[in-house]
């Protein structure tokens, strides 16, 4: 906690530029919006966001991994931005929050060619 608070300490004295942010979370009801230095690496800025919106009790829950996390731009499309990039280098102030998708687990099937597995794995789908 006191390295956040350093930091932040830092910022301030910096004299950097400041922005509001918006970022909106995929699933949640509403945007998070923050004041951020423009010089603040992009991963920074997500775990802010993921503090913040756990912070607010919002649903659904997110977790605090930021590794699971990509944050996105209007303009840049369905690329990711890079971490380490300077958040304020991308001219924009509203950003999208989306959780990485999970790998998905194969199912492995004894006796992969009887009509009966196939029967069973067919009622499921």
């Amino acid at each position: 906690m006191m390295l956040f608070k350093q930091k932040k300490d830092e910022v301030r004295r910096g004299g950097g530029n400041r922005i509001l942010i918006t970022i909106t979370v995929v699933g949640s009801a509403g945007p998070l919006r923050f004041v951020v230095d423009e010089k603040e690496v992009v991963a920074d800025v997500i775990e802010t966001a993921l503090k913040s919106y756990a912070r607010e009790g919002r649903l659904p829950v997110l977790g605090t991994k930021l590794s699971d996390f990509f944050l996105y731009t209007p303009i840049a499309g369905t690329e990711a931005l890079s971490p380490w990039a300077m958040i304020g280098s991308f001219g924009v102030r509203n950003f999208m929050l989306c959780k990485k998708a999970r790998r998905q687990v194969q199912i492995k099937r004894k006796n992969s060619g009887s009509w009966k597995s196939w029967f069973s794995l067919a009622s499921y789908h």
